[in-house]
C-alpha cells in the first residue's frame, strides 16, 4: 500500500553528511521525495512509497549516521500524491 509521511529531525545533523545519508537510504528503499534544511537548523524529510519502506526509513532517521545526535523525530502522516519522480536533496 502506498503511503506518505513528513519527518522533522531535531538534533545535531550538520557536518555529518546527514542529507546524503538520508538520500542514499531513501533511494535504497525506493522512496521518493526530498530532504532539506529548515531555517531553525532542523531537517525536513518528505517521503512517498510503500508502508514497509516508510516504517524502515523512520527507524533509520531516528538512528542517524555515525556521530550525529538525534534528539527527536516528529512524524506526520500525509496523503500519497505521487508527485515526486525521485528523491532529492533540496537547497535553500
Amino acid at each position: 500500500m502506498k503511503k506518505a509521511a513528513k519527518f522533522v529531525i531535531q538534533g545535531t545533523t550538520q557536518g555529518f553528511f546527514f542529507r546524503q545519508f538520508i538520500k542514499e537510504n531513501a533511494e535504497s528503499l525506493s522512496l521518493r521525495g526530498f530532504v532539506r534544511n529548515l531555517s531553525n537548523g532542523d531537517l525536513e524529510v518528505i517521503v512517498e512509497g510503500e508502508n514497509y519502506s516508510i516504517d524502515k526509513i523512520e527507524k533509520i532517521l531516528k538512528r542517524g549516521p555515525k556521530h550525529s545526535n538525534i534528539r527527536n523525530v516528529i512524524k506526520e502522516e500525509r496523503r500519497w500524491t505521487g508527485e515526486f519522480p525521485d528523491f532529492k536533496i533540496l537547497r535553500f
